[in-house]
C-alpha cells in the first residue's frame, strides 16, 4: 500500500475500529498526521511568532485524533491483540510497549478479527 492508499483507506474508515490494517497503511497514515502536524506548526508561526497562537495545529490535531485511534485499533487487531491496548499510550513505558507491538509482524492468517488485510 502506498502512502496515497492509505490515507484513503485510512479517512474512508474514519470511526471504524473493526478489521484490520497492514503495517503500510498504518505507518503511513502516521506519517502523514506527521506532515500535517509540522505544516500546520509553521502556519501558526508564521501568523504569530510568539508561539501563542496555535489555532491550525489544534483543528488538525483534533481533525486526524480519531482516525489514528482507529488505524491504530485495526493495526493491533493485525498483531492480534485489542484495540483497547492503545491505553497504554498513557504510560509512558506502555506507550513503548504499544509501539512495539505497532511495529511487530501481522499475524499470517485470519484471526478473530478478520482476514489478513492487502498490502
Amino acid at each position: 500500500m502506498n502512502f496515497q492508499q492509505s490515507i484513503e483507506k485510512c479517512f474512508k474508515n474514519y470511526a471504524n475500529f473493526n478489521g484490520r490494517a497492514s503495517r503500510s497503511e498504518f505507518w503511513w497514515f502516521i506519517l502523514f498526521g506527521l506532515l500535517v502536524g509540522v505544516g500546520t506548526s509553521i502556519v501558526d508561526f508564521i501568523i504569530d511568532s510568539t508561539g501563542n497562537f496555535v489555532l491550525f495545529n489544534s483543528i488538525a490535531s483534533l481533525a486526524l485524533f480519531i482516525p489514528q485511534l482507529s488505524a491504530g485499533s485495526r493495526r493491533l487487531h493485525d498483531t492480534g491483540k485489542s484495540g483497547w491496548w492503545q491505553l497504554l499510550y498513557i504510560t509512558i513505558i506502555g506507550g513503548i510497549v504499544v509501539i512495539v507491538w505497532l511495529a511487530t509482524e501481522p499475524m499470517k492468517k485470519k484471526n478473530q478479527f478478520g482476514p489478513v488485510p492487502k498490502k
